[in-house]
């Protein structure tokens, strides 16, 4: 069986987020996704996308550069009370590479990456910019995102503008 997706190595922030103890990893089916350019400090700053996951009872994947201190902290209590299926996870590369692979991930879930270069902040974004995959598996190393339920215009367009990039680069 083939399914597209995609692979990254960055792996879980916390051991906490861990699904299934028996092969240390997180499995979520039908996750939203929520894709940051940003440390996530405050708990605040994300609250609104965690209730709706809580109230869709949908596990929630937070890719952002970090998740750290009181923001980390809520989500790992969060989770090990049952209240909500939730994993943070580091952007994977650094500069212009994170950005190109954070473009990939949004237009192949569908999320819009929040981001400050384009003046959008988590406060003042809704739950609209939330994407979603068939299945993501999370382990200690590394990321996987099958079936990503982004828009096949806008991934066949990223297709073909990465095309012409390999073109250019080889050309010059």
């Amino acid at each position: 069986e083939y399914v597209e997706g995609i692979k990254f190595d960055r792996g879980f922030i916390s051991p906490y987020f861990v699904t299934d103890t028996k092969n240390q990893k997180v499995e979520m089916e039908n996750p939203l996704m929520l894709l940051v350019d940003k440390k996530v400090s405050t708990i605040q700053s994300i609250l609104k996308y965690l209730e709706h996951a809580s109230q869709q009872q949908k596990p929630i994947l937070i890719i952002a550069e970090d998740v750290e201190s009181e923001a980390l902290a809520t989500l790992v209590i969060n989770k090990l009370r049952g209240g909500l299926r939730v994993c943070a996870v580091k952007a994977p590369g650094f500069g212009d590479n994170r950005k190109a692979t954070m473009q990939d991930i949004s237009i192949s879930t569908g999320a819009t990456l929040v981001s400050q270069d384009i003046g959008m902040t988590l406060e003042d974004s809704g739950i609209e910019v939330l994407g979603t995959a068939k299945k993501v598996i999370v382990t200690k190393d590394d990321t996987i995102i099958l079936d990503g339920q982004g828009s096949k215009e806008d991934i066949a367009e990223r297709v073909e503008a990465i095309k012409q990039d390999i073109l250019n680069t080889t050309s010059e």
